[in-house]
């Protein structure tokens, strides 16, 4: 909820999602906590559809958006990722189009190659109602997709890699956990915001740090420091070459 040029950064975020054409309904899938009262209050207020559930069982939540508006498929987005650029929605979303019949999963991310922060899974309902009902550890539940693309001995598993050829995935971070995160959100929206009918594209961000490099630097420590780090020894597909170890507890 903090504050990028006079909105929620949830807001922000919401704005530049739905810019992506191939998507037919954005809903923010919060919890029924006391602490989350403000993001349902502001939901409301700018008619944003909504479902809450359990804080850690992130799976439920996805499931239950997914019913409620009746879904064929259910694209996750973390809403740590205010700077994530519409137009990678809709390449995700338009691979998996063509290609649905091959795959269970599409995503962007196994294996990553796009600056952190701009994470698109693609889940088919039927998929996820499975992985709803089998899933039992508790990352399974809380990070909603591992229990999928965890096992592609049973799962077809399709992936989009960054048209460009390069990996940022572990030099560049555009996601937000921690303080200096927001920071570095809140200077490039700040810095290069354009119309919200056209939200400015990876591209520009790029091109942006590349003029200025104290911007880059100023989250740059945690580059490559992601959820599966505490979770290494649950994981099958993901090896500590894909996470960097920050004593941040």
């Amino acid at each position: 909820m903090k504050p990028l040029a006079g909105e929620p950064m949830l807001m922000r975020m919401i704005q530049r999602v739905r810019a992506a054409a191939e998507l037919s309904e954005v809903v923010v899938a919060t919890t029924a906590d006391v602490a989350d009262t403000t993001i349902r209050q502001m939901c409301s207020q700018k008619n944003v559809p909504f479902v809450t559930g359990h804080a850690t069982d992130l799976l439920s939540r996805h499931i239950e958006a997914g019913r409620i508006h009746k879904a064929d498929v259910v694209v996750k987005i973390p809403s740590d990722c205010p700077l994530i650029d519409p137009r990678i929605i809709d390449r995700v979303l338009a691979f998996y189009r063509r290609s649905s019949s091959s795959f269970d999963f599409v995503s962007n991310l196994h294996p990553a190659t796009y600056p952190d922060g701009n994470d698109v899974e693609v889940v088919p309902m039927n998929v996820l109602e499975i992985a709803h009902a089998e899933a039992n550890q508790l990352h399974e539940r809380e990070h909603t997709t591992p229990f999928i693309w965890d096992h592609p001995e049973r799962f077809r598993v399709g992936n989009v890699t960054w048209e460009t050829g390069l990996d940022y995935s572990m030099s560049h971070r555009m996601t937000v956990d921690y303080a200096e995160d927001y920071e570095f959100v809140r200077t490039v929206f700040e810095s290069i915001c354009g119309n919200e009918d056209a939200p400015f594209s990876l591209g520009d961000i790029l091109r942006f740090l590349k003029q200025n490099p104290d911007v880059v630097r100023v989250n740059s420590h945690f580059a490559g420091v992601n959820w599966y780090r505490n979770n290494l020894s649950e994981l099958r597909t993901i090896t500590r070459r894909q996470t960097v170890v920050f004593e941040d507890d």
